[in-house]
């Protein structure tokens, strides 16, 4: 097969049918099954784009050296005009080879057109949003005159018959007796909210937001905002080292808690670099930033620098996907999305979130929880930390440039296990109180961070739209950025630009307000709305989401003791 040959959609799909990793990148298409358990991103970063033009989200994460290399996966090229998507197997694609057609002259046969456009796949992803554009646009018609926002929006999810209202804060909702149809409802709920505000997933649409992303991007890298300032970095090192110096001497006079609450500190800070490095955000260098990672994450905080890569990277390409985004799946802690009621399979644990009785119990009251389990949060990292490290998760990274970033994590994290719980906690720390009170004071003063990590997305869009959502309109649907001064970029650390930093996830976080500007006149541009709250408003943003998808737990909690109560099956 020539590598100049043009591949149509079928036969890309006969090709995904046969277990290929089949991806468009620019005019390409590339076939990497022999890189998918060698890519140092992880194999997952691959199959959720598998099927799909992928072009923006390998140029955001890549480098132009590393873009280079793409083309030695080539194995054809992609019909001219816009590449309709296909959902990816391991979201739920199904593909199955065409059959092979029997040759015949018989002149009454019918035509086969299914190669033409793919008219089957068209008709199966747009059929729902034509159904959902026009519901929503329903709106704004005369029925609609006058009446409040939230009972429009009720009014929509009306069904055989069963109707809906909503009353001051809390939403009551009246009719709904079979959790199923009530999950679909709510869901429908965030859907219309989401066609409403937003540009319409028409391919040409689309297609528009895309170009001028790609414009907007070569204008990123003309301005040399790639270009990591490292002079902020220097001045970056000076309030890290005061924090611990701060610390250290605390300890030295004995003044225990004191000390906890410094070096709490200087963990919060110290681990935005490890954040940047995480994304190659400082050298650019694969090995270095690495290097600079680990000692950041692993030796100073404890914290498995390969697995918070490992699940970013995921969250980066499908933010906000309940199924797949490790970010936002907390059940039973934690739901931020009605999609959880049906008891999801996520592709990032392999592990089913059961929704079951703690989660009936805790989920109503995470308005209440979030913040005193943020100020724990720490400790669930560790766990993670270590379960990645030993898992295949990290042993999968067989390429030779990751091969010794196993062995290095486990190395530095019992670095620090031994100089913070042993020499620290046990050797110099006098009595069983203190030693609790310095962990506690410690790692609680971390809280702030976890918000912050929480704050940009827990409150936004969790519905997916299609195949046909551009990459720069789903980041902006669903992260939101948080206003504040420059002067108190530093308590931030660059994750008030969450929504900038998803665009350009390799930008240096001390461009970011600069890119931010660009970023506003973009939108403006396309009409995508750019979500921009102060650090209290978007708390209230974050509570205001859980308050409701606790309420709704509340009326589903209804809903189940109904059907006990009468033995209906809720299935229709």
């Amino acid at each position: 097969m020539s590598r100049d040959n043009i591949l149509c959609p079928r036969a890309v799909q006969d090709l995904i049918a046969d277990g290929h990793i089949i991806v468009i990148y620019d005019e390409y298409v590339l076939k990497l099954d022999s890189w998918l358990e060698r890519h140092p991103g992880g194999s997952l970063a691959i199959l959720h784009m598998v099927g799909k033009d992928a072009t923006d989200e390998i140029n955001a994460y890549h480098k132009p050296p590393t873009l280079k290399t793409m083309k030695a996966f080539r194995i054809g090229r992609k019909p001219p005009g816009i590449w309709t998507n296909s959902t990816p197997p391991i979201r739920g694609g199904v593909y199955v080879k065409e059959p092979e057609k029997t040759p015949t002259n018989d002149a009454s046969a019918p035509i086969d057109v299914s190669d033409a456009e793919d008219s089957s796949v068209l008709e199966t992803s747009f059929s729902d949003l034509s159904e959902a554009q026009s519901t929503a646009t329903s709106l704004t018609s005369d029925d609609s005159c006058g009446e409040d926002p939230e009972e429009t929006i009720a009014r929509m999810g009306k069904a055989d018959g069963e109707s809906f209202r909503f009353r001051s804060a809390k939403k009551i909702y009246v009719g709904k007796k079979d959790p199923l149809a009530f999950t679909t409802w709510a869901e429908k709920q965030d859907e219309a909210r989401d066609i409403l505000e937003y540009p319409s997933v028409d391919p040409a649409v689309q297609q528009d937001i895309i170009k001028k992303y790609r414009a907007l991007h070569e204008k990123v890298y003309e301005m040399n905002l790639y270009d990591c300032p490292y002079i902020e970095y220097a001045k970056e090192m000076c309030r890290y080292t005061a924090l611990f110096t701060l610390s250290m001497t605390a300890l030295y006079h004995q003044w225990y808690l004191t000390s906890a609450f410094f070096l709490g500190l200087f963990w919060h800070q110290i681990m935005f670099v490890a954040h940047d490095a995480g994304h190659r955000a400082i050298t650019g260098n694969f090995v270095v930033d690495s290097l600079i990672g680990m000692f950041v994450a692993d030796f100073c905080c404890g914290l498995s620098i390969g697995w918070w890569k490992s699940s970013h990277n995921v969250h980066h390409l499908i933010t906000n996907m309940p199924e797949h985004d490790p970010d936002i799946q907390n059940v039973p802690l934690f739901a931020t999305s009605p999609s959880f009621f049906r008891s999801l399979h996520s592709s990032y644990y392999d592990f089913t979130f059961v929704w079951d009785a703690a989660a009936n119990f805790l989920v109503p009251f995470q308005k209440y929880t979030y913040y005193p389990v943020m100020g724990i949060a720490r400790f669930n990292l560790y766990l993670l930390s270590w379960l990645h490290v030993l898992s295949s998760k990290a042993s999968s990274l067989g390429s030779s440039k990751a091969w010794w970033i196993r062995p290095a994590e486990i190395a530095m994290m019992s670095c620090y296990w031994y100089i913070f719980g042993y020499l620290l906690l046990w050797c110099t720390l006098p009595t069983w109180p203190i030693r609790i009170g310095f962990v506690l004071v410690s790692h609680i003063v971390t809280m702030p961070l976890h918000v912050q990590i929480t704050l940009s997305h827990w409150a936004m869009s969790t519905s997916d739209l299609g195949e046909s959502e551009s990459f720069p309109q789903r980041q902006l649907r669903t992260t939101m950025d948080v206003d504040c001064p420059a002067w108190l970029d530093f308590i931030h650390g660059g994750l008030q630009f969450q929504a900038v930093h998803h665009l350009f996830p390799r930008a240096p976080r001390h461009n970011l307000r600069k890119i931010q500007t660009l970023v506003k006149e973009f939108c403006a541009e396309t009409n995508i709305p750019y979500v921009l709250l102060s650090f209290e408003d978007g708390n209230k943003k974050v509570l205001g989401r859980l308050q409701e998808v606790g309420d709704q737990v509340e009326h589903l909690i209804n809903c189940q003791k109904y059907m006990a109560a009468t033995g209906e099956s809720g299935l229709h």
